[in-house]
């Protein structure tokens, strides 16, 4: 079982059977299937997934847990996973308990932190997904990546 960043067994951290990452996440479509587990939860979860060289995904790891309307995130500990994983790029993306898809000013500042952090790195971040109940906004697809 993996671990969260800080150091906490995760029960939805986990590494990904080869079998089930042979295919490239290109869009949010591609990923969702790996982010139904938190879509509805009352507290917001922010989940880093690793990805290849090929855009297979690795490895799927929750960052932070936190309230009902925030999720604390740093480039620190959301890198710290794909870092040990060796990869290649990663997807972020977190929940919002309200149902409100659209992100927030908080959440559009910490991705603009995390891409910059990930060029430094030479590991891009290829989207920040926000998922609902109800739906899902991708910063990439709406320009914002």
């Amino acid at each position: 079982m993996l671990k969260t960043a800080d150091g906490i067994p995760c029960p939805f951290c986990q590494t990904i059977p080869h079998e089930q990452s042979a295919r490239p996440m290109h869009a949010a479509q591609d990923v969702l299937p790996y982010l139904d587990y938190f879509r509805d939860k009352k507290q917001e979860y922010f989940v880093c997934l690793s990805l290849d060289s090929a855009m297979r995904l690795i490895a799927r790891r929750v960052v932070t847990i936190g309230l009902l309307d925030v999720a604390l995130t740093h480039p620190r500990e959301v890198f710290a996973g794909p870092i040990i994983d060796r990869a290649a790029s990663i997807i972020v993306a977190h929940n919002h308990p309200s149902g409100e898809c659209s992100p927030s000013q908080p959440d559009i500042s910490a991705t603009q932190q995390l891409v910059a952090a990930g060029l430094l790195l030479g590991m891009p971040v290829r989207d920040h997904i926000i998922v609902t109940a109800k739906g899902c906004y991708s910063f990439r697809h709406n320009h914002l990546i």
